[in-house]
């Protein structure tokens, strides 16, 4: 693909039957500190099964566990950019996130699914929230920080969700950014392949990527119209590769307090069942580039607005 898409304003729908993304081209933008050799094959293997899928057992058998819903956090929006590469400009250590998406039951691939990823950049800033900092949490990620001496005594205890993103009703946009986020189709084997930069962290939160799987919708030369959304989940990381990330810039600018994947109030804490990805990059070197791979067993015709907590 070539050329990039023009940003759009936003257009948050919370009718998700009724969600349009309009097709568009991505660069080839390479990640900062990501050699050319990794960038120039990010998308070459899509016809291979990523993750931990499994043999169909016998009929009637569940050959596969379900992929635990969370919440969709107050960050999502329909962001009308169909596209694989949704890099933009942002600096980072270059991540290649293969997913296969199958039914739990069967264990086969779903073909023609929309899966929609979003997450924030190197210093835990989200794109249509720039001005709320480093997750809604502030420090080590952008956002200008009050000034002047506070005023008065706060009185009763604090309400809503925590700073962080994990929880709470949706935030409205407040600008046009619309980087690390994009929606791809699976193939006939179940499979999409993104390209996008390792995710930073923010406060009250561990790293993750937000994702969501649509079916039954139609895909058209606007794009991917109707269906409904069976999938409303986060993909996290190992912490062993967050550490390696925290030594290498932009990452060891951020100077947020980190949640660790055991602290994390979302991550459901059972392994790849959880969204926790399959890791491959060379030790030592994780600026080189990070390829995540894990299967996601959904149940086609249920339907899941994100509203849950874990």
């Amino acid at each position: 693909m070539t050329g990039q898409e023009t940003a759009q304003g936003p257009k948050h729908k919370r009718d998700l039957t009724r969600r349009k993304v309009v097709a568009a081209g991505a660069g080839a933008v390479v990640a900062a500190g990501v050699g050319g050799a990794f960038a120039a094959g990010a998308f070459a293997g899509e016809e291979t099964t990523a993750g931990q899928g499994k043999t169909a057992g016998t009929s009637g058998e569940a050959c596969y566990k379900l992929t635990s819903e969370t919440t969709e956090g107050p960050y999502y929006i329909d962001a009308d950019k169909l596209r694989r590469d949704v890099t933009e400009d942002q600096e980072g250590i270059a991540l290649t996130l293969r997913l296969k998406v199958i039914d739990s039951d069967t264990c086969k691939p779903l073909a023609n699914a929309a899966v929609d990823i979003w997450h924030c950049n190197a210093l835990g800033v989200y794109s249509g929230y720039e001005s709320m900092g480093s997750g809604g949490g502030g420090g080590g990620g952008g956002g200008t920080p009050p000034s002047g001496t506070p005023s008065g005594t706060p009185t009763g205890a604090p309400t809503g969700a925590p700073p962080g993103g994990g929880g709470g009703g949706h935030e409205e946009p407040t600008d046009d950014e619309r980087y690390l986020r994009g929606t791809w189709r699976t193939d006939r084997k179940g499979e999409v392949v993104f390209r996008t930069v390792f995710p930073g962290w923010y406060q009250g939160r561990c790293v993750h990527i937000h994702t969501k799987v649509h079916v039954g919708g139609t895909w058209t030369d606007a794009g991917y119209e109707g269906g409904t959304t069976c999938h409303t989940g986060q993909l996290f990381f190992d912490e062993a590769s967050v550490l390696a990330t925290a030594e290498v810039a932009p990452y060891s600018t951020n100077t947020t307090t980190r949640t660790t994947l055991d602290d994390d109030t979302i991550y459901p804490g059972n392994g790849t069942e959880g969204g926790l990805l399959k890791l491959k990059y060379k030790k030592g070197a994780i600026a080189k580039g990070v390829v995540a791979m894990l299967t996601m067993g959904v149940d086609p015709e249920a339907t899941q607005d994100g509203t849950g907590t874990g």
